[in-house]
């Protein structure tokens, strides 16, 4: 049914007009002549006629309201991240073994849902709980109404809280078991099936600096990879399996050294979650003489990056070797990468020395803009270059013995020819029983899941920590922990789907799905935005229904 305008003689009229299907074709009825155009508009019948219509039109009565400015019980709320989080919160097992945790004490709030809260904060933008309790207000979380500032200290609290001295059996020298190792182990043991496989593990390290004390024993001066040496700091490292997939967290004093922590962790691992086998993949970083001696005491497995430069062997016989390189082209989903491998024996340790081909090519132009900067440099004086690391590292006093006060600086052509003796270079140490090939994979494993470090580092490097002690401090850089959790999972989701969406795009588009209620003559309505941008791929990878576009609200 439909107004329709029809001229005759010069004047316009209106009528209310329906479509029926008369032997089998279509035609128009008047069903009613309104009368003449200009006076229908003049007398406002019209507008009558739509506003007593409207009353059983729910969708008009959205769009007048919005379109008349009238809006006396208008809330707007988001509802994307709650959704699509929520849907992996609770499929993960999150969302149970914390319930089930917390179950064992009386709490007068959920504190479930008050992780959740805290993680999905870490997700969407990260920062303090005081920060958390006023951004909560904007989305629509079930369960979380009521939550305030002090269920969220509450519940940090908790996480990290010390267990009982009786269950203190697989703490690190470094830290005391807490409640959120079981958290970790529960979760894990949710997922342990046939086919769960720990015998290949990646653990990587970042620094998070205070702008206090940092708690009891956490907070400390040590190296810091935030190029902060003037604040106390703690150490967080996160395991990562072969798949990806975060295990487990871990957090020291900020003057434990990355070189001490492999074997603890190792030890840790292989008691937590009854693991026999194990093969560690590890940087150059965390290794040290001491720790590759205590791995094959251990009977463990290791491929681990060596320093070419600094260590003797390495620098002096594994790279002068004269064997021939072996060509190999690993295929990637990004492409082909061409390798040339060869294995050494020296001094009774197995080397794996890897050439790539297009790193050496990087690093020689890398190279030839510093030479050609440097030159540049030492045409307008050399005194500025020395503060230089990266010209540095290529001079030499001119004419006269390195050393000799007042003499100018030249660039070095032996060190120009050392440095590219590195060029693609790099070099594994291994007593796994595994090919070149194997070990070359299981390093370049170790290189891929660094991305989903850089991204456990920005989730981890939650700032800023307004805790004082140290049960809170780690159950909030934990909650960042789960925050990755959930973030492998929908990656996995998003890889099973064919997608690849950017970060950014997931939390934009996320934040636009808004739900909108008003109230108008003692009705309710909902009305939800549409899904835009990749918000509806990734609904539909993680299988999450989502609300119809205009409801009525209960």
């Amino acid at each position: 049914m439909f107004v329709r305008e029809k001229t005759i003689r010069g004047y316009s009229y209106l009528y209310l007009v329906e479509s029926v299907r008369e032997g089998g074709r279509s035609k128009q009825r008047i069903i009613k002549n309104l009368g003449r155009k200009e006076s229908v508009q003049a007398n406002g019948d019209l507008e009558r006629l739509l506003a007593s219509i409207e009353r059983f039109s729910e969708r008009s009565l959205v769009l007048s309201q919005l379109e008349s400015g009238e809006m006396a019980g208008l809330s707007c709320r988001r509802i994307g991240p709650p959704l699509l989080f929520g849907r992996l919160w609770e499929e993960s097992g999150c969302q149970a073994v914390l319930a089930a945790l917390a179950g064992q004490r009386k709490f007068e709030f959920s504190l479930e849902r008050a992780v959740f809260t805290a993680v999905l904060h870490r997700i969407m933008v990260s920062g303090s709980d005081r920060a958390c309790e006023t951004w909560m207000a904007d989305y629509d979380i079930p369960g979380a109404q009521g939550l305030s500032l002090h269920h969220f200290y509450r519940a940090m609290a908790w996480l990290g809280e010390e267990l009982p001295a009786d269950r203190q059996a697989q703490a690190t020298p470094f830290a005391p078991r807490t409640v959120k190792d079981e958290v970790e182990e529960a979760l894990f043991e949710r997922r342990r099936d046939l086919f769960t496989d720990l015998s290949v593990v990646f653990l990587d390290t970042t620094s998070l600096a205070f702008h206090g004390a940092g708690g009891e024993t956490l907070g400390a001066r040590g190296h810091s990879k935030d190029h902060r040496p003037d604040l106390n700091q703690m150490i967080v490292g996160a395991v990562i399996d072969s798949e990806g997939r975060p295990v487990c967290s871990e957090m020291w004093p900020g003057n434990t050294a990355d070189v001490t922590v492999l074997l603890p962790i190792v030890d840790r691992l292989r008691q937590r979650f009854s693991i026999g086998r194990v093969c560690v993949v590890a940087d150059r970083g965390m290794i040290s003489a001491a720790t590759i001696a205590g791995l094959e005491e251990r009977g463990l497995e290791y491929v681990l990056g060596v320093r070419e430069r600094s260590e003797r062997l390495v620098r002096e016989a594994v790279l002068e070797d004269s064997a021939p390189f072996t060509p190999l082209l690993i295929e990637r989903a990004t492409g082909e990468t061409q390798l040339f491998v060869k294995e050494v024996l020296a001094d009774g340790r197995r080397y794996i020395v890897v050439r790539n081909e297009a790193e050496t090519r990087k690093d020689r132009a890398d190279r030839a803009a510093i030479l050609e900067a440097l030159e540049r440099q030492l045409k307008k004086g050399d005194k500025a270059l020395v503060g230089n690391s990266a010209y540095r590292r290529y001079l030499r006093k001119a004419g006269e013995p390195a050393g000799t006060p007042g003499a100018a600086f030249e660039i070095d052509a032996g060190k120009l020819a050392e440095e590219a003796r590195y060029d693609g270079i790099f070099v594994l140490r291994t007593n796994a029983r595994i090919s070149p090939l194997q070990a070359v994979l299981r390093y370049r494993d170790l290189l891929q899941v660094e991305e989903l470090f850089r991204n456990a580092k920005a989730l981890m490097r939650t700032r800023p920590i307004y805790h004082s002690s140290d049960a809170p401090i780690r159950g909030h850089v934990f909650c960042s922990f789960l925050a990755l959790v959930l973030r492998k999972e929908l990656q996995a989701r998003c890889a099973a789907a064919g997608l690849k969406p950017e970060w950014g795009e997931v939390l934009r588009d996320l934040d636009r799905l808004q739900d909108i209620e008003f109230a108008k003559d003692g009705k309710t309505m909902g009305v939800r935005t549409p899904a835009t941008g990749v918000a509806g791929s990734l609904f539909k990878a993680v299988g999450v229904a989502l609300p119809p576009n205009l409801r009525d609200v209960a």
